[in-house]
């Protein structure tokens, strides 16, 4: 297996790509291709760890920013790393890795690598961490939606946690402001009947955004606005949630007491939040495997996302995808 990483992408870029590049190796049997200024790429190795019979160099000179347009992936940048992973992806890789700008990524995996056939609009599933993981999504790339793209995105996100996450008949909920399903903008509603609709979907109904800590579906469909503010709210949370506890237990002598005799414990709590250890989140819909890794992520996400990728290359969840759809589109010609 061939997983392709675009090691100029991200705030941590290039060290922390290729030390996740590095750590993964030693753990895999695919082959690792980092794509980005090969000089730069062999500086860093000479002072890391790795196997090299795992991991390869393909030269990309350009890098896409976080501020650049998006669609500078096809246009202006084409020798960008990001462009130049997403070209080896469609000619000969079984999947993709990036920390680099969301939106080029998005749109360059759309243009370059093809969607999943039937696929209308592909999305950005992002797993949150709590006891129960619910993949979210969109979380960032269409800010407008249709009810039947919510629809979609129902069926690839429950064959995506079937398949890569293990989870059996995922439930399925619809992110809007109350349970009723008279709720929502035309929008919600229509995708609300839609689901009940759908045979297939384990819908359990309209979820209320303080209900989604405490794990009521295992995947929540939404707009990529409304997702990404819940995604972000999330996050900050997480952040305001353990910096406070640092301040309760750094303080005064009490506290450091209290903190050693829970150190274990804390760090535990910790790391069921943690992200980084789902490594990226899958842009869904694309005809091959792409997981967009966060902007800031360290070498363990950057090895999270590699085996994340292995591990849904590796699945038939894209295949699945492209049959659920095309059985809807039949069965929707039948009853017209």
């Amino acid at each position: 297996m061939r997983i392709i990483l675009d090691a100029m992408g991200g705030d941590n870029a290039p060290l922390e790509i290729i030390r996740g590049a590095c750590e993964a190796s030693l753990v895999t049997d695919s082959t690792l291709v980092l794509v980005g200024r090969e000089d730069v790429i062999k500086g860093h190795l000479a002072e890391l760890e790795y196997n090299k019979d795992r991991i390869e160099i393909h030269h990309a000179e350009g890098v896409i920013t976080m501020e650049d347009d998006p669609m500078v992936v096809v246009k202006g940048k084409k020798d960008s790393s990001m462009s130049e992973g997403l070209r080896l992806l469609k000619e000969s890789g079984d999947a993709f890795v990036s920390a680099g700008s969301t939106g080029a990524l998005h749109t360059g995996a759309t243009l370059i690598v093809r969607n999943v056939k039937g696929v209308r609009r592909a999305a950005i599933a992002s797993i949150l961490p709590f006891n129960r993981p619910m993949l979210l999504m969109d979380s960032g790339a269409n800010v407008t939606v249709t009810p039947d793209n919510l629809v979609q995105w129902a069926y690839t996100g429950s064959i995506y946690m079937k398949n890569v996450m293990n989870v059996e008949k995922p439930a399925v909920g619809l992110l809007n402001n109350g349970t009723e399903e008279c709720k929502g903008t035309e929008v919600q509603r229509e995708a609300y009947a839609l689901l009940s609709a759908c045979s297939d979907i384990n819908f359990v109904g309209n979820v209320e955004a303080k209900d989604i800590p405490s794990g009521v579906c295992d995947v929540l469909v939404t707009d990529g606005f409304t997702g990404n503010i819940a995604l972000k709210l999330t996050e900050g949370m997480a952040k305001f949630f353990f910096g406070t506890l640092k301040e309760v237990f750094g303080g005064k002598l009490r506290g450091m007491l209290c903190y050693l005799l829970m150190k274990k414990d804390l760090r535990g709590l910790k790391n069921r939040f943690d992200a980084s250890a789902y490594g990226g989140a899958p842009i869904l819909g694309i005809s091959r495997p792409v997981i967009k890794a966060h902007g800031s992520s360290n070498a363990r996400a950057i090895k999270n996302a590699v085996l994340q990728a292995e591990k849904f290359a590796a699945s038939a969840a894209s295949a699945e995808i492209e049959a659920a759809l095309a059985a809807r589109r039949e069965a929707a010609m039948k009853t017209e």
